[in-house]
């Protein structure tokens, strides 16, 4: 292949994975170059300013994760969504030419049919059936707030037990034994030494 150099790649088209949408549904085709600003832009004025109802986000190969990105922030941005996912595979048809041309010899082009990931993602104002495979209900505007927010607390007033209670026990013999070994001989040491923690205790 190394001869060779893509010229052209084209998606199968196969229809969405959807029943009963409607037929003047919003179908946004997300691809590996595109950029995630302008199809929020368009897809957010057809939700908001037109009015739609659905609207279906695709993408396979690379662009699978830039899709699954858009259908977050849609999801954060308009809040109450219903969504169902679908994932399946698609046919990529990649166009190759001979770049090694000689004379007297036609141009030789290579075609390559790749299997690769694809999504489907339908987001919904309206109530969409639960029981479908890849359904998820809208998701609590503030539930994730709260749960935070409750979690920081317990961690607090947990830290803040936490330094208010005394070194076990074990602790304070192994302190006592270690002190006695530093100073064996002294007995005017050792006093001292048994004096200092009785009024640390």
């Amino acid at each position: 292949m190394e001869n060779f150099r893509k010229v052209r790649t084209s998606e199968e088209e196969s229809p969405l994975p959807f029943p009963d949408l409607p037929p003047d549904v919003v179908e946004m085709k997300v691809k590996e170059g595109s950029k995630i600003r302008n199809l929020m832009n368009f897809a957010m004025a057809q939700m908001e300013l037109k009015g739609s109802r659905q609207i279906v986000f695709s993408g396979c190969g690379r662009a699978v994760t830039k899709t699954i990105t858009c259908v977050e922030i849609m999801k954060r941005k308009l809040g109450g969504l219903h969504q169902v996912t679908k994932v399946r595979y698609k046919t990529l048809l990649e166009v190759w030419e001979n770049q090694d041309l000689r004379p007297g010899h036609p141009v030789q082009n290579l075609t390559v049919h790749k299997n690769v990931p694809s999504i489907c993602i339908l987001l919904s104002r309206d109530p969409l059936d639960p029981n479908q495979m890849g359904y998820q209900p809208p998701e609590p505007w503030h539930g994730l707030g709260t749960q935070l927010s409750e979690a920081a607390g317990e961690d607090t007033s947990g830290s803040s037990k936490g330094l208010k209670r005394r070194l076990p026990p074990p602790c304070e013999e192994m302190l006592t034994k270690k002190l006695q070994v530093q100073l064996p001989d002294n007995p005017r040491g050792s006093e001292t030494t048994g004096h200092q923690l009785n009024h640390h205790q």
